[in-house]
């Protein structure tokens, strides 16, 4: 079977991000493995919310299960179907809600990284202003016949634009939000920089006070910790209005919110993660969807996590029916499993071939070897349960650079010379339950 070949910007973000033990922001379809179902759900929400519907999601699962992966995956995937996309991590500067500008600040941060599919690197605020403008000019050309720079095509263009803010002056801070847009194009209309700029640092967040934009934007509001979150509602209904399905937030290291220590402080963002939460669901939102990812305990722990404010708690827990294995993948919640020995196999292959295909070389490691590293690394765990899916690759990468970088050296010898290490420190019973184990899962293989 002829291999695809890959760009080598590609194999280079691939190499070094899986090196460092990060997701990678490009290429993902190349290395994705395994997590069907949870992806057919979330695609799933991508058809409701084209259709004016809105999604929440919690994504959980252990530090190096796959959570920050699939967020990327399928912020990809949705930038191609047409979708704006806003993505940001959570931390001690960034919150839900905080006394110090932290909800502002994810909402800046979230800004700063909206993506198009013509912009997927981030900002693409105002690449998506003046693709609009464009567009509805086109428009109106071939509508009326009339020439560029024609004063009537600016009036023509001008009247639509406002029909747009019209129909966001009906939703809450859509009036302001609509004076805004009228600027930007008054600015872009006159060839007034300082104008579009002014728009532009009030759409991101960025005036410190309602004086300075009421001064030069004749705006009595601003975008703060307490209203960010309307601004996104609005943020969706302007995308769809300009073209796109809808706009998806993905945020990550929810945990962040787990970590306040102080409890009022910590409770004013569950709350906020509450209203998010019943805005979906409940309709009050529509071409919206917050996917938010955490560790289990963040949702989980009664005592400090999602589950110790009962109105989340109520929301979020599991049916009595669906438990175990059975599950249902249209919860709120997507628990990611750990993924399975053969996606695991499948996984050290494709970097395999992306590691020599990146430096130029013929793979010379074999499926037995493959499954003798997967062995190795069970047993330095000690148990299968303690594997997970970033210390295997960050590992596999180390064991394909030394490889790469030692011509002399073999994949037997490089093994052994750690796995000597390995029982040096004591680890040797643990790692031959484990490897016993391994061994009788793997006998089934077929090579």
């Amino acid at each position: 079977m002829k291999q695809v070949q890959i760009p080598k910007r590609l194999t280079t973000a691939l190499v070094n991000s899986l090196t460092a033990g990060v997701v990678p922001r490009v290429g993902l379809e190349h290395i994705a493995v395994g997590r069907k179902a949870e992806v057919a759900s979330m695609l799933q929400d991508m058809n409701n919310i084209a259709e004016g519907g809105a999604a929440f999601r919690l994504i959980t699962g252990r530090y190096g299960s796959g959570k920050s992966f699939l967020l990327q995956m399928m912020r990809n995937y949705a930038m191609d179907r047409e979708f704006a996309v806003a993505d940001g991590d959570l931390s001690p500067e960034r919150r839900l809600v905080g006394t110090k500008g932290q909800g502002l600040a994810t909402y800046r941060e979230l800004m700063r990284n909206m993506s198009t599919r013509t912009r997927p690197d981030g900002g693409a605020l105002e690449p998506m202003l003046q693709k609009w403008i464009a567009a509805l000019q086109q428009e109106q050309m071939q509508a009326t016949g009339l020439r560029p720079g024609d004063p009537q095509l600016l009036d023509a263009v001008e009247l639509r634009i406002y029909a747009v803010s019209q129909e966001l002056q009906n939703l809450v801070h859509g009036f302001d939000f609509a004076k805004v847009l009228a600027a930007y194009w008054s600015g872009y209309k006159l060839g007034d920089e300082d104008r579009k700029a002014a728009a532009l640092r009030w759409l991101r967040g960025e005036f410190p006070t309602k004086t300075e934009a009421r001064k030069e934007l004749g705006v009595g509001v601003i975008i703060d910790d307490d209203n960010w979150y309307d601004y996104m509602k609005l943020w969706a209904e302007f995308a769809v209005r300009i073209g796109y399905k809808g706009l998806l937030l993905f945020i990550d290291e929810g945990v962040n919110l787990y970590k306040i220590t102080n409890s009022i402080s910590r409770q004013s963002n569950y709350e906020k993660l509450l209203t998010m939460f019943n805005d979906t669901m409940q309709g009050k939102a529509q071409y919206l969807g917050i996917y938010l990812g955490g560790t289990p305990q963040f949702v989980e722990d009664e005592r400090r996590g999602l589950f110790s404010y009962d109105a989340l708690r109520s929301r979020l827990m599991d049916g009595r029916y669906s438990s175990g294995e059975r599950r249902t993948y249209t919860s709120p919640i997507l628990k990611l499993d750990m993924l399975s020995h053969e996606e695991i196999l499948i996984l050290l292959q494709k970097l395999r071939d992306i590691h020599a295909m990146h430096f130029g070389y013929a793979a010379k490691l074999t499926d037995e070897q493959l499954i003798a590293f997967m062995q190795a690394a069970v047993g330095r765990l000690g148990a299968e349960e303690l594997l997970t899916t970033r210390e295997v690759v960050r590992d596999f990468m180390d064991v394909l650079h030394m490889l790469h970088q030692h011509e002399s050296l073999t994949f037997e010898a490089l093994m052994g010379e750690r796995e000597q290490e390995f029982a040096a420190s004591g680890g040797a019973g643990s790692r031959k339950e484990a490897k016993d184990e391994l061994d009788d899962f793997l006998a089934e293989f077929d090579l």
